[in-house]
């Protein structure tokens, strides 16, 4: 695919910042941030691959968190005016890997619940790895067979808690399953990355802030405390209660913290 067929939504005028969605979601998802930035920047919801009009993944071989990142590069303003970058889940690890590409071009970087799950592993987090093990090998195996709902409940009710997924309707059940077919790829990109702490402390902004819930699950948990332990010169804000889809059903709680730390 071409990146010029990146499918987006925008508003405002200003400074561009650049929102990248979570898994299942897409841009739509930032709706209420879009309008709370709206009078202060040019703000760009991209659509990741799969999600909206920008074509689904079909390229032979490993998905790469670069593959995703370049998504954004159509909307590097012209000249040597930089951008802001937030981006919430699988859209965290996005969102850091197209900081450190376009680095020159990246004033700050929020990251809500960010999953890089790989550095679980490379950190020795075994147990917090696992959970990631679980989940992405549940989206493989129903996706390779075809059984989308299966793969849906277990990924429904790892991130929003037992029992959420009995809760849907049928009809919800089904565009739930439906949304999550790009979450096959994503997988790749999430545990196959190599780029150390060190690497990252090196290439983001320091003007990088990480959001996350106290009350999340325990493989984001712990990605936060390694980065609070590797990179400390970030700027760590945690909600007491939310859960990891915060950044869409408590944005009166959310969507604050990310304005202040665009400003």
């Amino acid at each position: 695919m071409k990146i010029e067929e990146t499918d987006f939504i925008e508003a405002g005028t200003g400074e561009k910042v650049i929102l990248i969605h979570s898994s299942v979601a897409g841009a739509k998802q930032w709706r209420r941030l879009m309008e709370a930035l709206a009078n202060d920047f040019h703000v760009i919801a991209i659509n990741l691959f799969g999600y909206g009009d920008t074509p689904a993944w079909e390229v032979d071989g490993t998905q790469r968190l670069t593959d995703q990142a370049r998504l954004i590069e159509p909307f590097l303003p012209a000249g040597a005016d930089k951008i802001s970058i937030v981006g919430h889940s699988f859209g965290g690890s996005v969102a850091m890997m197209a900081a450190a590409i376009f680095k020159k071009r990246v004033r700050r970087l929020v990251l809500i619940e960010p999953n890089p799950f790989y550095l679980l592993e490379k950190s020795g987090r075994s147990e917090a790895y696992g959970e990631a093990i679980i989940l992405r090998d549940a989206i493989k195996s129903n996706g390779k067979s075809g059984t989308w709902e299966a793969a849906a409940e277990v990924f429904a009710n790892y991130w929003t808690g037992p029992g959420s997924w009995d809760a849907m309707t049928d009809d919800r059940k089904a565009k739930f399953a439906r949304a999550l077919v790009p979450n096959f790829h994503e997988w790749d990109a999430v545990m196959n990355e190599i780029v150390s702490f060190a690497e990252w402390q090196r290439d983001l902004p320091s003007d990088t802030t990480v959001v996350s819930a106290k009350d999340t699950v325990r493989s984001i948990r712990e990605i936060v405390e390694l980065m609070e332990k590797h990179v400390p010169e970030w700027h760590y804000r945690q909600i007491d209660r939310g859960g990891h889809m915060a950044a869409m059903t408590r944005p009166e709680i959310i969507n604050p913290i990310v304005q202040s730390a665009l400003t």
